[in-house]
């Protein structure tokens, strides 16, 4: 007796192939340098996953703090699900708790130790299913530096001008 395997359809294939990228903070490459990144998983609650698979969510000014040995990632917005009633809705800007390995906490905040350091999320996506953040331990970038990102960015978008109109 042969059995068979049920076809996979788009959303299983989609969600086999990897992440859906939800978020991502384009704003903290400008103004920090990224010199380490990790994935963490995000404790959310009901309301909170739907809005997050909706899109409805602000990862721009958000940054994560370690305390009591738990990583937690404060100002990040998500916005409320309109489909649930008032009674369950959460608030918008509830700290959520980062999961990460307890080795991980203590490498990252023995790094934090060091002066200047700190940890902004940089994407949000969904990978099987799960809500995850990619937080970066970065430095911030001096005015100086940020004008040097501006002038090479401008200068690729001149050299891809150039080869296009040669074209």
């Amino acid at each position: 007796m042969t059995t068979t395997q049920p076809k996979k359809d788009a959303s299983n294939a989609a969600r086999d192939a990897g992440e859906k990228v939800i978020a991502t903070n384009r704003q903290a490459r400008f103004e920090y340098t990224i010199l380490d990144t990790a994935e963490a998983g995000l404790a959310l609650t009901g309301t909170e996953i739907k809005s997050v698979r909706a899109g409805r969510i602000n990862i721009r000014d958000a940054y994560a703090r370690i305390e009591a040995g738990e990583v937690w990632l404060i100002n990040m917005h998500i916005s409320p699900y309109e489909q649930a009633g008032n009674y369950f809705q959460h608030d918008p800007l509830r700290p959520k708790k980062l999961l990460l390995h307890r080795r991980e906490i203590a490498r990252l905040k023995a790094e934090i130790g060091q002066k200047g350091l700190t940890l902004v999320p940089l994407r949000l996506y969904l990978k099987a299913g799960r809500a995850k953040v990619e937080i970066g331990l970065a430095k911030g970038k001096k005015l100086y530096d940020k004008r040097d990102a501006m002038a090479e960015r401008d200068a690729k978008r001149d050299v891809a001008r150039q080869l296009r109109s040669r074209d």
